[in-house]
């Protein structure tokens, strides 16, 4: 089994250490794997030893997120000179930024009329790698959790048996926190070519993450961002129907691109997603995936 889109603590919504990370590929029977935590890489220095211990063979990874014509998009870098200073450069951007977008998530979640302290998000930051920032699935948790807003009309929808409520923490994210919605905290990304550039000026492959998730039907993106030097689509991701893999995987090899497979695992903020979940043929991710 391949998975080469995971998250652990590095990541600023990722639940297990990198370790815990490996034991769990070797004990699900993943065979290949990369740690691919968001601006940050952390993990790989940790896990790329302990993979080699378990028989697992792995791919030093990161998921940078980038903007490209207004849209915010999430590149996955692989093979890539995880100690260059370049790295260091994408992590303190985005971690400069955290504190006053996490404050205007602060600001606009109580301008829903919800009751959120700082208190309460510094708490569940604490030990995080990233205590500066606030994420959405942090305040779903928080939201979720508390009595008075056990039967809140907006929250209804993601409480257990709703039509939310099979990710709930994350889906609450893409609802509320995420570029454009009401709760947004905006974060100034880089442009995608620059992402890309980064990632080839450091040796590594260029996949963009889940595509479908992010172009939302707006195919015609692809082209564009194709001449930025793309190298693969994630087109085997736990986001897709079987009509996407299959229409993602054909447009990247038409094009003489990497069709690549990732179960985007993060452990509690998103539940029903486990490691090897990517819908991707065993036969067609060995071929396709490096």
């Amino acid at each position: 089994m391949i998975d080469l889109h995971m998250h652990s603590k590095y990541s600023d919504d990722g639940e297990f250490t990198s370790l815990a990370l490996v034991e769990q590929c070797r004990a699900q029977g993943v065979t290949l794997m990369s740690i691919t935590d968001h601006n940050c890489v952390g993990a790989q220095a940790e896990a790329a030893p302990e993979a080699e211990k378990r028989g697992i063979s792995y791919i030093p990874g990161i998921e940078i997120d980038g903007t490209f014509q207004h849209v915010n998009f999430h590149v996955l870098g692989y093979n890539i000179d995880y100690a260059s200073p370049d790295f260091r450069d994408v992590e303190e951007n985005i971690r400069k930024q955290g504190r006053r977008a996490s404050l205007e998530m602060l600001e606009k979640t109580r301008a829903l009329g919800f009751g959120v302290t700082e208190e309460e998000l510094q708490s569940m930051c604490r030990d995080s790698y990233w205590p500066e920032a606030w994420t959405g699935e942090m305040f779903a948790e928080i939201l979720l959790s508390k009595p008075e807003y056990k039967d809140h009309p907006l929250l209804l929808p993601y409480r257990k048996g709703g039509s939310r409520g099979d990710n709930p923490y994350v889906n609450i994210y893409w609802d509320l926190y995420s570029q454009g919605k009401p709760c947004h905290g905006a974060v100034s990304y880089p442009d995608m070519g620059e992402v890309i550039d980064i990632i080839h000026q450091n040796h590594g492959i260029a996949v963009l993450a889940h595509p479908c998730l992010n172009l939302k039907g707006n195919l015609e993106l692809l082209e564009d961002i194709r001449k930025l030097r793309i190298n693969g689509l994630e087109a085997y991701s736990s986001y897709h129907t079987p009509a996407q893999r299959d229409l993602m995987a054909a447009w990247a090899r038409e094009r003489g691109l990497l069709a690549t497979c990732g179960s985007d695992f993060h452990g509690k903020t998103k539940p029903a997603i486990s490691l090897g979940q990517h819908g991707g043929p065993e036969e067609i991710c060995l071929q396709d995936n490096f």
